[in-house]
C-alpha cells in the first residue's frame, strides 16, 4: 500500500489523507486499516479521534496519545471541528442551498441530524437508450455527525449518492457503473476547520481519483 498522505502534523495530531476502500479501524474480516497502517508507516501508535466509512474518501484527524484523542474527541463534539464534504448525487434539489433536518435511524435509534447543503454543478448525461440522467455535485457541511448521516439525509431526500451500495438506488448504481464506469461511493471529505495555536485553520484536499469527472 501506498504511504498515507499525511496532510498535516503537531505535537498532537496527524491530519490524513484517507482513500477510498481503506477501512479506519480494524476488526474481524479486515485485512488493512488506517489504526494498523498508519502506525507502520510514522513508527509510533496512534488513536482515533472520529471516523469515515471505508467508502469514504478525505480528511482524517487522528492523535498521537491517547490523551490528545480525548482533547480531540471533545472538541469534535463541541463543535469546534467543522467538517464540509462532496457527493455526486442523482437528481439535483430545486434549491440552491438548503439544510436537510430529518432524523436519521441507526440501530434501532432514532436521532436528530442537521446537514447544510449548496449544489456547486448539475449535469444531464445521456444514456445508451438515449434516455436523460441528472446528476449533481453537492457540498455539503455537517452540523451533527451522526453515523452515515450524509447517505442517510440525501437518500431521505431523494438524492441518493452515486455508487451507495447501501441506502443509494441500486437500479441507478448499476447504469452509472456500466457506462461511466462509477464503481465506488461518491462521497469525500474534502475540507476540516480545526483549532490549531489558538486560531482556526483549515485544509483542503482535491476530490479523490475515483470521483466522477464530467
Amino acid at each position: 500500500m501506498n504511504a498515507l498522505p499525511v496532510v498535516y502534523e503537531n505535537d498532537e495530531i496527524l491530519v490524513i489523507n484517507k482513500p477510498c476502500g481503506l477501512a479506519v479501524q480494524g476488526g474481524q474480516g479486515v485485512t488493512a486499516s488506517v489504526d494498523r497502517v498508519l502506525p507502520e508507516q510514522v513508527g509510533y501508535p496512534v488513536y482515533l479521534v472520529h471516523r469515515l466509512d471505508k467508502e469514504t474518501a478525505g480528511l482524517l484527524v487522528v492523535a498521537k496519545s491517547s490523551a490528545a484523542a480525548g482533547r480531540w474527541t471533545r472538541e469534535l463534539n463541541a463543535g469546534k471541528v467543522r467538517k464540509v464534504y462532496q457527493a455526486w448525487c442523482l437528481g439535483c434539489p430545486k434549491a440552491k442551498k438548503g439544510t436537510f433536518t430529518e432524523k436519521v435511524q441507526h440501530k434501532d435509534k432514532s436521532q436528530n441530524a442537521v446537514t447544510h447543503y449548496q449544489v456547486l454543478k448539475s449535469e444531464t448525461v445521456t444514456l445508451e437508450d438515449g434516455s436523460m440522467l441528472e446528476l449533481s455535485l453537492l457540498q455539503l457541511t455537517l452540523e451533527t455527525g451522526r453515523m452515515h448521516q450524509i447517505r442517510i439525509h440525501l437518500a431521505q431526500a431523494g438524492f441518493p449518492i452515486c455508487a451507495d451500495d447501501k441506502y443509494g438506488n441500486f437500479k441507478a448504481n448499476k447504469i452509472l457503473q456500466k457506462q461511466l464506469k462509477v464503481k465506488r461511493l461518491q462521497l469525500a471529505a474534502c475540507q476540516l476547520t480545526i483549532p490549531v495555536g489558538g486560531k482556526m485553520e483549515t485544509f483542503t484536499v482535491e476530490q479523490p481519483p475515483h470521483f466522477l469527472v464530467i
